[in-house]
C-alpha cells in the first residue's frame, strides 16, 4: 500500500491495522469511516474501548471477562451450580450461549496444552478447575474443548486428574463437531445437540 497523504491518516490506518484479520486497506475503510462521524460518536467510540481497558476484571470464580467481582453467569442464581462446562477462551462460552441449550457454570482455561507453542499445564487455569470440582455441589464437568489433537491431550490430562473423584461425573460434547473444528467456529444447531447429547468421558 502506498504511503497516504496524511501522517495523522497514516498512523491511525497503523493502529486499526494492529487488529487481527485486519488489512491495510480494511484498517484505511475503518478510518475513513471514523473521519465521517460526529466528533461525539468518535469520543464516545474512544471512551468505551478506555472504560473496557481500564475497568474490565476478571472473574475469579471461571476466568470470564466481567464488570463486577463475580461476572453475570457466575452471579446468576438461576444457573445450575452442580455443572461446569469446561472450555478454551471467552469466545467459547459465547457460542454455547447462543444455542440457549445450556444453563450450567463454566470454567475458562485460557487456552489448551500444545508443547509445539510451548504451552503446559501450568500456563492454563486448571488447577483453579480441579479446586472448584472439590466442592460439594459440583456433580458434573462437561469438556467442550475444540476436537483437535490439542484438545483431546488437554481433555485427557483434566479427566486423569479428576476420574478418581466418584461423585463426579465426567463427560464431553457429542461428536456432532468435526474433527479439527475449533468451537467458535461450529454452527448454533449442531454445537446446542451436542451440548444436550452429551457423553461419558472416557478419555479415549
Amino acid at each position: 500500500m502506498q504511503s497516504l497523504s496524511s501522517k495523522l491518516l497514516e498512523k491511525a490506518v497503523e493502529q486499526f491495522a494492529l487488529l487481527p484479520g485486519v488489512g491495510k486497506k480494511t484498517a484505511l475503510k475503518y478510518v475513513l469511516f471514523m473521519l465521517k462521524r460526529k466528533p461525539e460518536e468518535v469520543n464516545s467510540f474512544l471512551q468505551s474501548l478506555q472504560d473496557l481497558k481500564n475497568n474490565i476484571r476478571e472473574c475469579p470464580q471461571c476466568h470470564n471477562i466481567s464488570d463486577n467481582n463475580l461476572c453475570e453467569i457466575c452471579s446468576d442464581p438461576k444457573r445450575d451450580n452442580s455443572v461446569i462446562c469446561v472450555v478454551e477462551s471467552i469466545k467459547d462460552i459465547m457460542a454455547i450461549e447462543a444455542t440457549s441449550q445450556y444453563h450450567g457454570l463454566y470454567h475458562i482455561l485460557g487456552g489448551i496444552i500444545s508443547p509445539m507453542e510451548g504451552i503446559g499445564p501450568a500456563d492454563l487455569h486448571i488447577s483453579s478447575l480441579l479446586e472448584r470440582a472439590e466442592k460439594p455441589e459440583v456433580k458434573e464437568i462437561i469438556f467442550a474443548l475444540s476436537a483437535t489433537i490439542e484438545g483431546d491431550t488437554t481433555g485427557y490430562y483434566i479427566y486423569k486428574k479428576l476420574k478418581n473423584k466418584e461423585s463426579l461425573t465426567i463427560t464431553t460434547i457429542a461428536k456432532g463437531i468435526s474433527i479439527g473444528n475449533e468451537l467458535e467456529y461450529t454452527d448454533e444447531l449442531t454445537l446446542g445437540r451436542s451440548i444436550l447429547h452429551r457423553v461419558s468421558y472416557t478419555g479415549n
